[in-house]
């Protein structure tokens, strides 16, 4: 690893918050996860049929069968009673799981922190009077929980504040303590953490599988019988089905995912170990994190963070998300935080970045942060 001085502390001794990333999944696991999702493709899936896709609203399975098999696929690998393949990516899942749990005009337990801009919408347009608690307090939970108020409540496996350390296995035991169901937003998380929230005992997952390089619009909702059968009888019209060559496309994209994203989860290690070796003028401060997808927090020792995107789209990264891992973006990823992180935190605006390695190293990395700065400077 070069060596190099510690980064410039910005004006102020301005530091990032302390993080907590979520778990990753090292490179041998990968693997193993890889070839284990082959195994359940093999159990519903003759050779041919890898080959071909139907349409249509089959009689007897309302949904394509090609569909079908690679819900069962879904739900064996990630060990679930139950999967449906929506449209409307991660937010349609998070949409259909809700309606389908029958939140509507009740209430609903969140976390205390903003909520995914998407996941409002949802909220809002269902008539869920969400009540806060703090996940990262378990005496707060806990409270919550015995008040004997809900019968559900949604977990964001990803990180919503860059401060959260709520470990999602203990919220999600706690609720089933308490006789509280779960639904749980995967996006961001699903094959880049050990387990997802349906493989810690939630009773469903939620996740875009266009965030796993599969086709636009295609989500996916994983867990209890009953949850799936309600999703799936919702969605009972032709034109709402995700077709049989979509679904196949899906599971082809996905095989490969589980070794990809544990590189992307090593590079951005080694970035943040140069990063805080002081290998890159102008940068005062880094984290890993876990806001929406899993990337680096760079703080900057000037204020140049709402120009740097489109300087270091110049030298070759890309300036905006596409999904956030989806198979357009294999470039280098500099952007603004996310919205939800910046609500929490205003004041990074200026100063903090983003950076996703995606499919690149991080040599190349660090060479377009360097070569942007040094355009910006004056």
């Amino acid at each position: 690893m070069p060596h190099g001085t510690p980064p410039t502390p910005a004006p102020g001794g301005a530091r990032l918050p302390r993080t907590h990333p979520l778990p990753t999944v090292p490179l041998e696991d990968a693997v193993r996860t890889q070839f284990r999702l082959l195994e359940h493709t093999a159990q519903h899936f003759e050779g041919a049929e890898l080959f071909a896709a139907d349409s249509g609203v089959v009689p007897g399975l309302g949904r394509p069968r090609t569909t079908a098999r690679v819900e069962a696929v879904l739900a064996g690998f990630l060990g679930a009673q139950d999967a449906a393949l929506v449209q409307g990516a991660g937010t349609g899942a998070i949409r259909a799981a809700l309606q389908a749990a029958g939140v509507a005009g009740g209430p609903l337990l969140i976390h205390r922190a903003p909520v995914y801009r998407t996941t409002a919408v949802t909220l809002r347009g269902l008539g869920v009077e969400a009540v806060e608690a703090d996940f990262n307090d378990a005496a707060a939970l806990g409270a919550a929980l015995a008040s004997g108020r809900f019968r559900w409540a949604y977990v964001q496996h990803s990180r919503q504040r860059l401060t959260d350390s709520y470990d999602p296995a203990a919220v999600l035991a706690a609720c089933a303590a308490a006789g509280v169901r779960t639904v749980v937003d995967d996006n961001y998380a699903v094959l880049r953490v050990p387990s997802s929230g349906v493989e810690l005992g939630a009773d469903a997952s939620c996740f875009s599988l266009f965030k796993l390089h599969g086709p636009e619009g295609v989500g996916a909702v994983v867990g209890s019988r009953d949850l799936v059968a309600r999703v799936r009888a919702d969605n009972y019209s032709g034109g709402g089905q995700v077709q049989g060559h979509q679904a196949l496309d899906a599971l082809r994209a996905l095989t490969h995912v589980p070794v990809m994203w544990a590189l992307q989860s090593q590079v951005g290690a080694e970035i943040a170990q140069r990063l805080a070796a002081g290998e890159v003028p102008g940068v005062a401060d880094v984290r890993l994190a876990n806001v929406q997808d899993r990337c680096l927090i760079v703080l900057l020792d000037r204020p140049v963070a709402k120009d740097l995107p489109a300087a270091a789209a110049r030298h070759g990264a890309a300036p905006y998300p596409v999904g956030s891992n989806s198979r357009y973006e294999i470039a280098p990823l500099v952007y603004r935080m996310s919205s939800s992180s910046l609500d929490d935190a205003p004041e990074l605006a200026d100063r903090a970045v983003r950076i996703n390695p995606m499919r690149a190293g991080a040599d190349l990395v660090l060479d377009i942060l360097r070569r942007s700065l040094h355009d910006l400077e004056g």
